[in-house]
C-alpha cells in the first residue's frame, strides 16, 4: 500500500499500548512500518532492476530482521544526538524490545501489502512465489480515515477534558488507536467476505458458453461491493465488473473479451529477456502485443501487460512494459512503464 497507510498503522500500534514498555516505541514502530519500502533505492539501477527487486528482500521474513535492525540503529543515533533524552525519564529505551517491535512493524507492512492485488514474496529468497489477498485497493481512503481518526480524536477529547477540568485516565490515545486497529481488521473482514462472494459469482457462470479455467476479482477504491473480474478460458480472457452486493456479474453489460495472443519467435525472444522473465514471474494474467517497426535498428516492439490492471477506463500503460528487438531478435532496449532502462 502507499506509505501513509503504513505509517499510520505503525503509529496506531505504538499508541495502542506498546509505548508503555519502552521509550521511543511509537517512533520506532512508525518508521519500521514503512521501512520495507527502502527497496525503492533499487530504482537507481534502472526501472526494470527496481521492478525486479520491489517487494523482495525487504518484504520477506529473511530480510525483515535486517530492516528492523536498520531502523533501531537509526533510532539509537537520534537518541544519542538528542543527548540520550526521552520524554519520560522514568521510561528508558529498551533496545531489545525496540528491535522486536520493529520486526513486528515490518510484518505489518508485509500484511498490508499482501491485502492488495500487487502482492508480496514473503518467503524470498527461498521461494520467488508471489502471494496476494486481492481485497483492498492500493490507496484506500476508508483505512486512512479509520486510522487518522483513531490517532486524532483522542487528542481532541483530551483538549475538551482539559477545558472542562476533567481528570484524564489511562494512557493517552490508547483507546482510539486500539479502536482504529480493530476497525482495520473489521474492514478487511468485510472486504474478504465480499471478495469471496464476487469469486463465487464469477465461478457460477460461463463466458461465451465456455467454462473458466480460473477467475479473479480485484477491488475498486472506496467500494467493497464493486469488483473488477477477470475470467480465463483456454482461448481468451473475459473482463467485467461484478457487484457483490446485488449478486450481479457484468451489471452494465460491458464485458470485454481479450483473445490470447499467438506465440511467435518474436514473443518467445521477448519473454526470455531480463524484463520478460521478471514481468512473467510477477504477472498473474500476462498478455503480449507485438508491433513490427519498418525502419531503424528496432524491428519489433513486444508490449507486456497484466490484465489485473486492465480496469475499464484505465490507461493501457498501467504497470506495462516493453521489449525492443532487432531483426535477429536480439534485445535492443527494455522499458517499464514510462521510464526507460538499458538492456541486459
Amino acid at each position: 500500500m502507499e506509505p501513509i497507510t503504513h505509517f499510520l498503522f505503525g503509529a496506531c500500534m505504538g499508541r495502542a499500548g506498546l509505548n508503555r514498555t519502552t521509550a521511543l516505541a511509537t517512533a520506532t514502530l512508525t518508521l519500521a512500518a514503512e521501512a520495507a519500502d527502502l527497496d525503492i533505492f533499487a530504482h537507481f539501477r534502472g526501472a526494470v532492476f527496481g521492478f525486479a527487486h520491489h517487494r523482495g528482500f525487504t518484504h520477506s521474513s529473511a530480510g525483515g530482521p535486517m530492516v528492523a535492525a536498520t531502523v533501531v540503529a537509526f533510532m539509537y543515533l537520534i537518541w544519542r544526538i538528542r543527548g540520550r533524552r526521552t520524554r519520560d525519564p522514568n521510561l528508558p529505551p529498551r533496545w531489545g524490545i525496540l528491535f522486536l517491535y520493529a520486526c513486528l512493524a515490518g510484518m505489518s507492512h508485509i500484511l498490508l501489502d499482501y491485502t492488495t492485488a500487487y502482492g508480496v514474496r514473503p518467503f524470498w529468497p527461498f521461494s520467488e512465489r508471489w502471494y496476494s489477498w486481492d481485497i483492498v485497493f492500493i490507496v484506500e481512503p476508508i483505512l486512512l480515515a479509520i486510522m487518522t481518526l483513531g490517532l486524532v480524536m483522542p487528542g481532541l477529547f483530551s483538549m475538551i477534558n482539559e477545558e472542562i477540568g476533567a481528570r484524564r485516565k489511562g494512557l493517552p490515545g490508547k483507546f482510539g488507536a486500539t479502536f482504529a486497529l480493530i476497525g482495520v481488521f473489521v474492514f478487511w473482514g468485510l472486504c474478504d467476505f465480499e471478495h469471496r462472494r464476487a469469486i463465487a459469482l464469477l465461478n457460477s457462470r460461463t463466458y461465451e458458453q465456455v467454462d473458466a479455467i480460473r477467475v479473479s476479482a480485484y477491488p475498486y477504491i472506496l467500494n467493497p461491493f464493486r469488483w473488477y473480474g477477470v475470467a480465463e478460458t483456454p482461448t481468451f480472457f473475459a473482463l467485467m465488473e461484478v457487484n457483490s452486493l446485488t449478486a450481479d456479474v457484468d451489471p452494465g453489460g460491458r464485458m470485454s473479451i481479450r483473445y490470447k495472443p499467438e506465440e511467435t519467435p518474436v514473443t518467445i525472444a521477448a519473454k526470455k529477456s531480463y524484463l520478460g522473465r521478471v514481468y512473467l514471474d510477477w504477472a498473474t494474467y500476462p498478455v503480449t502485443e507485438t508491433e513490427e517497426v519498418q525502419n531503424g535498428p528496432i524491428a519489433y516492439i513486444v508490449r507486456f501487460r497484466d490484465l489485473r490492471y486492465a480496469y475499464p477506463g484505465q490507461s493501457r500503460g498501467t504497470l506495462s512494459a516493453a521489449v525492443l528487438l532487432d531483426r535477429n531478435l536480439n534485445v535492443v532496449d527494455e522499458r517499464f512503464g514510462v521510464r526507460r532502462t538499458n538492456s541486459h
